[in-house]
């Protein structure tokens, strides 16, 4: 019971003089000191005091041989810390002032990755997601012989895929709306179509160009009488395209439904 009283008050002791020593670093005018210690809080993973002090280090080192570096580890500190935000700008900062610099791949490739862990779900604003697909091309164009090449295209083909989710569900939305206040259909098909163009390898394109083949079959069977033979044939033809892309598709049972259907209507 003793000894484990000893180390409670030992680590508590060594905490508060951590704390303590922390402190006078922070109050100190001696821009060396405190990046020094900043480096060394950086290693122990106290990247809160990192960034901290190297925020007051990176003003005053400016022009100077530490320059290059306290910028770089005050990046890294806000991206270990996962305030990817922070260090994404601070990563642009050091590969923009030093395009040539020792950590420029680095920064380049922890910029983008950081964007991307930092990439909102499907159903909301996706501008972060763009960002970081567009930071890691920049990284893939910079660097393409980095060891770090295939992290970041995987990277982009997830980030990619949810791009093309956020579109889908868009479609769906327009698909799901039907002929309520308009044609709604229409609308699912510029949306899908544009999807499969933008992202043509997305794990998403089969449900796209399903949507497109209903979407379509809603227009026709829903059209006047007069129109009914024409549309039906452009449901034939995104038949056809369909189930020469995907013949064993999950979705051919109702895509060869939608075609008797259609073939009805033509042959009349």
């Amino acid at each position: 019971m003793h000894i484990r009283q000893y180390i409670i008050l030992l680590f508590t002791g060594l905490m508060l003089c951590s704390c303590g020593e922390y402190q006078r670093v922070l109050k100190s005018d001696d821009v060396n000191y405190k990046f020094e210690y900043a480096k060394q809080a950086f290693e122990q993973k106290k990247y809160v005091q990192a960034a901290t002090l190297l925020q007051d280090c990176i003003s005053i080192f400016k022009g100077s041989d530490n320059a290059e570096e306290s910028l770089y580890l005050l990046a890294m500190s806000h991206y270990e810390n996962k305030d990817y935000q922070s260090s994404g700008v601070y990563f642009k900062s050091y590969y923009s002032r030093y395009p040539k610099g020792k950590y420029a791949e680095a920064a380049r490739f922890f910029s983008g990755y950081g964007y991307y862990l930092d990439s909102p779900e499907p159903q909301l604003d996706q501008t972060g997601t763009i960002k970081a697909i567009e930071e890691l091309q920049a990284f893939l164009d910079f660097f393409p012989r980095s060891e770090k090449v295939s992290i970041a295209q995987n990277a982009i083909f997830e980030l990619q895929d949810k791009l093309t989710l956020k579109q889908l569900q868009n479609a769906q939305l327009y698909y799901n709306l039907g002929n309520y206040m308009g044609n709604n259909y229409e609308s699912a098909v510029i949306v899908a179509r544009n999807a499969v163009k933008d992202y043509p390898y997305s794990k998403y394109k089969e449900d796209l160009e399903m949507l497109i083949l209903k979407s379509r079959y809603q227009e026709a069977i829903n059209s006047v009488d007069e129109r009914k033979a024409d549309r039906f044939r452009d449901v034939i033809d995104e038949y056809y395209s369909f189930v020469n892309n995907y013949p064993d598709s999950r979705n051919r049972e109702e895509a060869d439904n939608i075609l008797k259907i259609a073939r009805r209507y033509v042959t009349e």
